[in-house]
């Protein structure tokens, strides 16, 4: 199985969303990780709610640094500008998603449904060996 991370600066709402819906959607296909460039004390409370709404349990999430997980297959960075150190891998992708912080819940759930839409689409490419 690939392993696939997740990377954004906090690890706190972007990537902890495609954490939990690659979890939910690629399991048995893919190994799933997030993590962060900083640190950060919890994931966002309106990303856990969000979530939460199309039933998916971000709970027992928290934010983690890149030296926290294994090295990836996969890489993807969100589009949050991250100063991210060069992590190997095999494949690499921008998905240049803007950040909801600070926004009410529907900025939340806008970027909620981008990011199910491209946790799908990388799944797919998975399966179908082209990544």
């Amino acid at each position: 199985m690939k392993k696939i991370a997740f990377v954004c600066v906090h690890n706190s709402c972007r990537s902890q969303m495609a954490e939990g819906f690659a979890k939910a959607y690629g399991e048995g296909i893919i190994e799933v990780y997030s993590a962060g460039t900083e640190n950060y004390p919890e994931v966002k409370p309106l990303a856990v709610e969000v979530m939460h709404e199309v039933g998916i349990n971000l709970d027992s999430q928290y934010p983690k640094l890149l030296d926290e997980i294994p090295i990836p297959d996969i890489l993807i960075t969100m589009g949050c500008n991250a100063n991210c150190p060069w992590v190997p891998n095999d494949y690499n992708e921008d998905w240049g998603l803007d950040d909801p912080s600070g926004k009410g819940i529907e900025a939340f759930r806008v970027t909620r449904e981008l990011i199910k839409t491209k946790v799908i689409e990388l799944i797919n490419l998975v399966k179908n060996e082209q990544i």
